[in-house]
């Protein structure tokens, strides 16, 4: 039994949208001894506490004041979404006795991994209150396989397996079952989410709804060497963020862990790293502890900053796609970033923290860059170090399928991402 990959599948399987992973964090950081602080009223923060912030209940910040709050600061970072479908307004569609569903494609997700695969629904439904300003909010997941996209057959489509173009306006509407007097009309959607909600459909205002793959995660392998899972990308950086913090050993200043919304969209929203949120909620908590405002920028000038998100494994079917010298695989261990282009915020010093780190709990590490003519993506730690300017390293564990409906992680590398952050929490 692998207790870390266990928990990282438990945790995966109901965190299914960003609100589902709040959620779920607010009650492991609750079960832990942290205290829930309103991010909009005056914080009274006394050391030797632990506390958490809600962010528009799809991002979130957890501290610890361990001692002296004016000793180090180390931050922790990871984002809460993932590449998706999401519903938009006024969704139903009546196609030759179908009821389908009009959606978006979130992010930079691999369509064709969509298909023929169940489906469910989840996210946030908001409905009619007595104040204007402050409707009434459910989180909802229907969790039963609601919607489904299926492939043309390859008999309407020989060239199929020479590769297919789809259109994300035509080609990724999921349909929810054939149009009847239980599924009919213009508002069939809207009418089967007031009943799952007990409320009229006329109470509904709006909704912010995911379509997720509903089938768990689970071990793969003659030896279980791997975990297929939907949202690897990136709640196996949430899962370590939270453990991290729940159950390292610190003896001074402040560990934080920032659980970010919309990294796969570009960070740049109020709940997003592309954000001042960060910079006014660390303000906040030295002035709540007395620290003057000058005192407090050296301190997080003089901080470090984890940013962890996954990185590319080598493909076994395509290794001419990894870089020459520095390859990435499954189950070998935490990877750290480079980039001497930035698209990486590590650099040689912070590199060197975080491999004696790793050398002196004895756990594995390998590298990753990307070849000079296949650029990657970017993440949180370039966006975050361009607003806090502190000491920053991108790490990640190795993934194969990266933004498909299901990625395949290696399952001992959740503990190794586990036990990095614990020990980088704990010095």
């Amino acid at each position: 039994m692998n207790q870390h990959a266990d928990s990282f599948m438990k945790f995966t399987d109901t965190a299914v949208t960003s609100y589902h992973s709040i959620v779920h964090a607010k009650e492991q950081l609750t079960a832990n001894g942290f205290h829930e602080l309103s991010l909009n009223t005056r914080w009274q923060l006394v050391p030797g506490k632990s506390y958490y912030v809600n962010v528009y209940d799809t991002s979130l910040v957890a501290f610890r004041i361990c001692g002296h709050p004016n000793g180090r600061l180390h931050i922790a970072a990871a984002h809460t979404d993932y590449p998706c479908l999401k519903i938009k307004p006024s969704c139903e569609i009546n196609a030759n006795g179908y009821a389908k569903v009009n959606v978006i494609v979130y992010g930079g997700a691999i369509y064709n991994t969509w298909f023929d695969r169940p489906l469910s629904l989840a996210g946030k439904v908001v409905t009619k209150s007595e104040s204007v300003f402050e409707p009434n909010e459910h989180l909802i997941n229907i969790e039963k396989p609601i919607l489904v996209l299926p492939n043309l057959a390859i008999h309407m489509n020989r060239e199929v397996n020479k590769g297919v173009s789809l259109n994300p306006q035509s080609d990724m509407l999921p349909i929810a079952g054939m149009i009847s007097e239980q599924l009919s009309g213009d508002d069939f959607l809207l009418k089967y989410l007031a009943s799952q909600l007990a409320v009229t459909p006329d109470e509904i205002l709006d909704y912010d709804l995911t379509v997720y793959a509903s089938d768990p995660a689970c071990y793969v392998g003659i030896n279980d060497d791997f975990i297929s899972s939907s949202r690897i990308d990136n709640q196996t950086s949430v899962v370590s963020a939270l453990d991290g913090i729940c159950h390292s050993t610190p003896t001074d200043g402040i560990n934080m862990i920032v659980l970010f919304d919309n990294e796969e969209i570009g960070s740049k929203t109020k709940q997003g790293a592309d954000s001042a949120i960060l910079t006014l909620i660390l303000e906040k908590m030295y002035d709540s502890l007395g620290i003057a405002h000058m005192d407090a920028r050296d301190l997080i000038l003089s901080g470090f900053f984890l940013s962890m998100d996954v990185a590319h494994a080598l493909h076994p079917n395509h290794p001419e796609k990894c870089d020459p010298t520095n390859q990435p695989l499954l189950g070998k261990g935490i990877v750290i970033k480079q980039d001497l282009n930035q698209k990486y915020a590590t650099d040689v010093k912070n590199t060197a923290v975080v491999r004696q780190l790793c050398e002196k709990e004895n756990i594995p590490y390998q590298v990753f860059v990307n070849r000079n003519d296949v650029p990657g993506g970017s993440t949180l730690g370039t966006i975050i170090s361009s607003h806090l300017p502190m000491r920053t390293v991108d790490i990640g564990i190795p993934l194969l399928a990266m933004h498909s409906a299901r990625e395949l992680m290696g399952s001992a590398d959740q503990q190794s991402m586990d036990l990095l952050i614990r020990a980088f929490f704990s010095i």
